[in-house]
């Protein structure tokens, strides 16, 4: 098991800049768009710094922070918004997580489904 947090993806509002973690080029293209595509709306959105990172355990987490003097991010719209989603791209994460169980964590995908 991985004893730290990975970093999948990450977007700065600052910086204007989108990172892919390069231990997931593989995954499909469409995945790494739509994961694109919802951190650096994210960022433009409410501002700061957005990144997806799993835990230990392969739980993937919205990690974000701000410059302490940024008058500009939205404290509150970031919460609305992780929630929000959350919600709506809640397959995408959870195919997200089982992947990252199963190919980084070497645990059993059947296992792992049968679980759900």
């Amino acid at each position: 098991m991985y004893e730290d947090r990975i970093v999948l993806c990450a977007s700065n509002a600052y910086e204007k800049k989108y990172y892919l973690n390069d231990d997931f080029e593989a995954l499909p293209q469409t995945v790494k768009d739509e994961l694109k595509i919802m951190c650096v709306l994210f960022t433009e959105d409410v501002g700061g710094i957005l990144s997806l990172v799993f835990e230990p355990d392969g739980t993937l987490v919205f990690d974000v922070n701000a410059d302490e003097g940024d008058l500009l991010y939205d404290e509150i719209g970031s919460v609305l918004l992780i929630k929000r989603m959350q919600e709506e791209k809640r397959e995408l994460l959870e195919s997200l997580e089982l992947y990252f169980k199963v190919f980084f964590l070497g645990e059993d995908a059947t296992n792992l489904l049968s679980k759900e």
